[in-house]
């Protein structure tokens, strides 16, 4: 597995051993990221000035993707194989964003990756509000405060890889740091306009002393989602999709007015109209 990549070096764990390793001529011009499964010959002895080389990439099971904004067609990988989504948000200090929590959701569910909330800073303000805003959508919520346990958020990461996205300033180095003692991730202050200073300045797959492992990126200021399409989303809709099926071709599923079938499958299906409206929520955030 890619564990770190760092100016064409890529930091390989080879049954247990960390190797380092570049790209195979063969290979041309494929691009890995953190959590890419590789094929890697060589020198796999892990010592010191030794470099193996990565001669194959395994089909990946997961892809986590963003666009630089809404009108960029060039996609970007963040992480590969994740099976787990940690959207780290800070309650105060900065406060949440709401649109960043909501496209990362989306880029979660459409990739097939279980996403849920870390709602930091406890301390300085109510959890309730943003619980309750996402209660609908089944997305798990995790609440912390300074110093206090992360036994939940440690139950919750175990056995799994887990991506850890979130504005800088948010806390989640400091998390990072708390869960995996060994990484001794930058951490960063809020600055007086209320962004976070960027501490992180590349995704790095660090390992859980109790099994698992959680992938740090760095802090994002921005989600683009140009890749992604209504039909996309709906997969992640399934109690939904049958009233999709009745709606007109092209359908961009956002209202009645519009054509939309969904309003009135939904009331004669007596099916929650609070998921249709989530569904459009997020659908409008893209």
């Amino acid at each position: 597995m890619v564990f770190a990549i760092d100016r064409g070096r890529y930091g390989v764990l080879v049954a247990g051993v960390e190797v380092t390793a570049m790209l195979a001529r063969e290979l041309g011009r494929t691009s890995l990221v953190v959590g890419d499964r590789v094929g890697v010959v060589g020198d796999l002895s892990g010592t010191p000035d030794t470099l193996a080389r990565i001669v194959r990439l395994d089909e990946r099971d997961t892809v986590l993707r963003r666009t630089a904004d809404d009108n960029d067609p060039r996609e970007r990988v963040i992480v590969a194989n994740a099976d787990q989504l940690m959207i780290v948000s800070a309650l105060a200090d900065p406060d949440p964003s709401f649109g960043l929590i909501d496209r990362c959701l989306v880029a979660a569910l459409t990739a097939g990756i279980e996403p849920f909330l870390c709602l930091t800073k406890s301390d300085l303000a109510d959890p309730a509000r943003v619980v309750e805003h996402y209660a609908v959508l089944d997305v798990p919520a995790i609440v912390t405060r300074k110093g206090g346990r992360l036994d939940e958020l440690r139950s919750h990461l175990v056995g799994h890889e887990t991506v850890f996205v979130g504005h800088s300033g948010v806390g989640k180095s400091t998390l990072i740091n708390s869960l995996v003692p060994t990484a001794q991730r930058a951490t960063g202050v809020v600055s007086a306009i209320g962004k976070g200073r960027h501490t992180s300045s590349s995704a790095v797959a660090l390992r859980l002393p109790d099994d698992g492992w959680v992938i740090d990126t760095p802090g994002v200021r921005s989600f683009g989602l140009a890749h992604v399409t209504a039909e996309d989303l709906l997969w992640a809709f399934p109690d939904l999709e049958d009233g999709a099926v009745q709606c007109p071709r092209g359908c961009e599923h956002l209202s009645a007015e519009a054509g939309c079938h969904l309003d009135q499958w939904v009331v004669e299906r007596q099916a929650t109209p609070a998921r249709l409206t989530a569904f459009r929520q997020l659908l409008v955030s893209r």
